[in-house]
């Protein structure tokens, strides 16, 4: 057999396996779409209103800590807080941990809410850096800051869960905000479900280009700026599709770090945050499901698309960039310290099926698909049937990486009204059927180099600049 014979059959051979693959991916999310669809339409039936006020009378027995870790957020620390004052809910207590912050975080909070210094006993049970100062303010008794020496996200929540009195904790990034009722809806399924839920988490959505004041959102509207709206595409895509569709059958690993309740009990249990990671989130998630199935217990974690937290996207490449990296590179670590979970009948559909996906659609699929456009731009030179093959893998590349986020975009609009004016709903979905042609291509370069990173074991987080979400802000 000669040479051209046989880099011909390798080269059909990979073709088929990129086919395959494509195959399966859009059968995964084929029929994730297909679940969030027939949950989304039983809740909208719902009056969530209604709902809402009937249950503050029921979970008043269960207040909640809320964790602020805070590294340089000076721009959006107080509209956090006030958004946090603001909350709907019986009972809780908001902790700002300042994690050796070196602009004026600690001033402007101290400044403005009227803290004073306070002693109290903290029960270490978790160990992390010092504490250094803790401050409560004079106008609101629940609202405390707690001063300690840099140690990283991580940290600073673990730092938190040792304050803290509640049985159940809330993590919030502190350059987000949450709607009235975030925090009421997000503890509903712990106190509703008939199996103990010991984690829930909330939708995660893009605030820049609304208006904002005293931490509450009182104008929506779509951002100027695309690269902004095409990560508004991307929220859409996975929280309201892919993880209520794995939420449903209890298999869901991650729980944005930027919206969450957790019990503290199960959290202490698996030795808080892992320090040792730049997923923190996830990886106290995995370690959850880890436990429940080591010990046998029948306990739930899951995600509810009801509450909503609002965050600062990255508006340019740069911190984008990082972001993204940063997001890869945990997921990846996440996976190699969990792998004996994979594949593993002992950890259920979790073993089975959650962490095959996560591990081979989306840690390794953006190499995948980087190779798949490589081997697109290879058929050119290889002659007409090899032209055939990648017209056909091509069209693959666009039901997958546009078409779902545009039925991600409908789906959205049709169970919660998010973007009434029809001109945003037409510019959402015009710019998501471009996105597979280059905004996909640059988040699966930045992913890969994610990958790169956990490879050499780089504990790098890297700085976005944060603008806080104001008036008119995008």
């Amino acid at each position: 057999m000669n040479a051209p014979l046989i880099t011909s059959s390798f080269f059909g051979f990979v073709g088929y396996i990129l086919l395959v693959y494509m195959l399966a991916v859009i059968f995964s999310y084929s029929s994730m779409l297909l679940i969030a669809f027939i949950q989304l339409g039983k809740e909208r039936k719902l009056q969530k209103k209604l709902s809402d006020e009937g249950a503050v009378d029921f979970i008043y027995t269960q207040p909640v800590t809320i964790i602020v870790p805070a590294y340089n957020e000076q721009e959006g620390v107080l509209g956090n807080i006030y958004s946090l004052l603001a909350l709907q809910y019986p009972q809780f207590e908001i902790l700002v941990i300042n994690d050796g912050s070196i602009d004026n975080t600690e001033d402007v909070v101290i400044e403005h809410f009227n803290m004073k210094p306070i002693r109290k006993v903290v029960n270490q049970q978790l160990e992390t850096q010092p504490i250094e100062a803790i401050y409560q303010s004079d106008m609101h008794p629940n609202l405390l800051l707690i001063t300690k020496v840099n140690g990283g996200k991580a940290d600073a929540l673990n730092v938190g869960i040792n304050v803290s009195k509640y049985p159940y904790f809330c993590s919030i990034d502190g350059d987000s905000i949450l709607d009235s009722t975030s925090l009421l809806r997000v503890m509903k399924p712990i106190m509703e479900s008939n199996k103990e839920v010991i984690a829930t988490g909330g939708t995660v959505r893009i605030a820049n280009g609304y208006e904002i004041q005293m931490g509450q959102v009182v104008r929506e509207g779509l951002p100027s700026s695309t690269i902004v709206i095409m990560q508004i595409i991307e929220y859409m895509r996975a929280f309201l599709m892919g993880r209520m569709a794995l939420s449903k059958y209890n298999m869901v690993l991650i729980i944005s770090g930027a919206f969450s309740v957790f019990s503290k009990k199960w959290v202490l249990q698996v030795g808080g945050y892992t320090k040792n990671t730049v997923g923190e989130d996830m990886e106290l998630v995995v370690k959850l499901h880890e436990e429940i199935s080591d010990r046998k217990e029948d306990k739930e974690i899951v995600f509810t698309p009801d509450p909503v937290c609002w965050t600062e996207a990255p508006d340019n490449f740069k911190d984008l960039r990082t972001q993204r990296r940063r997001w890869h590179q945990g997921l990846a670590e996440s996976l190699w310290l969990h792998k004996k979970m994979a594949f593993n009948p002992k950890y259920g559909p979790v073993g089975l099926l959650s962490i095959p996906y996560f591990l081979f659609i989306e840690l390794l699929g953006p190499v995948i698909e980087l190779a798949g456009y490589a081997y697109m731009v290879l058929c050119l030179f290889m002659g007409e049937a090899y032209i055939v093959f990648a017209g056909i893998l091509g069209l693959l590349f666009i039901l997958y990486g546009s078409l779902f986020s545009m039925a991600s975009i409908l789906l959205e609009a049709w169970s919660r009204n998010t973007y009434p004016a029809v001109k945003d709903l037409f510019r959402l979905v015009m710019l998501s059927l471009t996105e597979v042609f280059w905004y996909r291509p640059l988040t699966l370069i930045w992913r890969t180099e994610g990958i790169s990173s956990a490879l050499r074991r780089k504990r790098e987080w890297g700085s976005i600049q944060r603008r806080g979400l104001s008036e008119d802000r995008e």
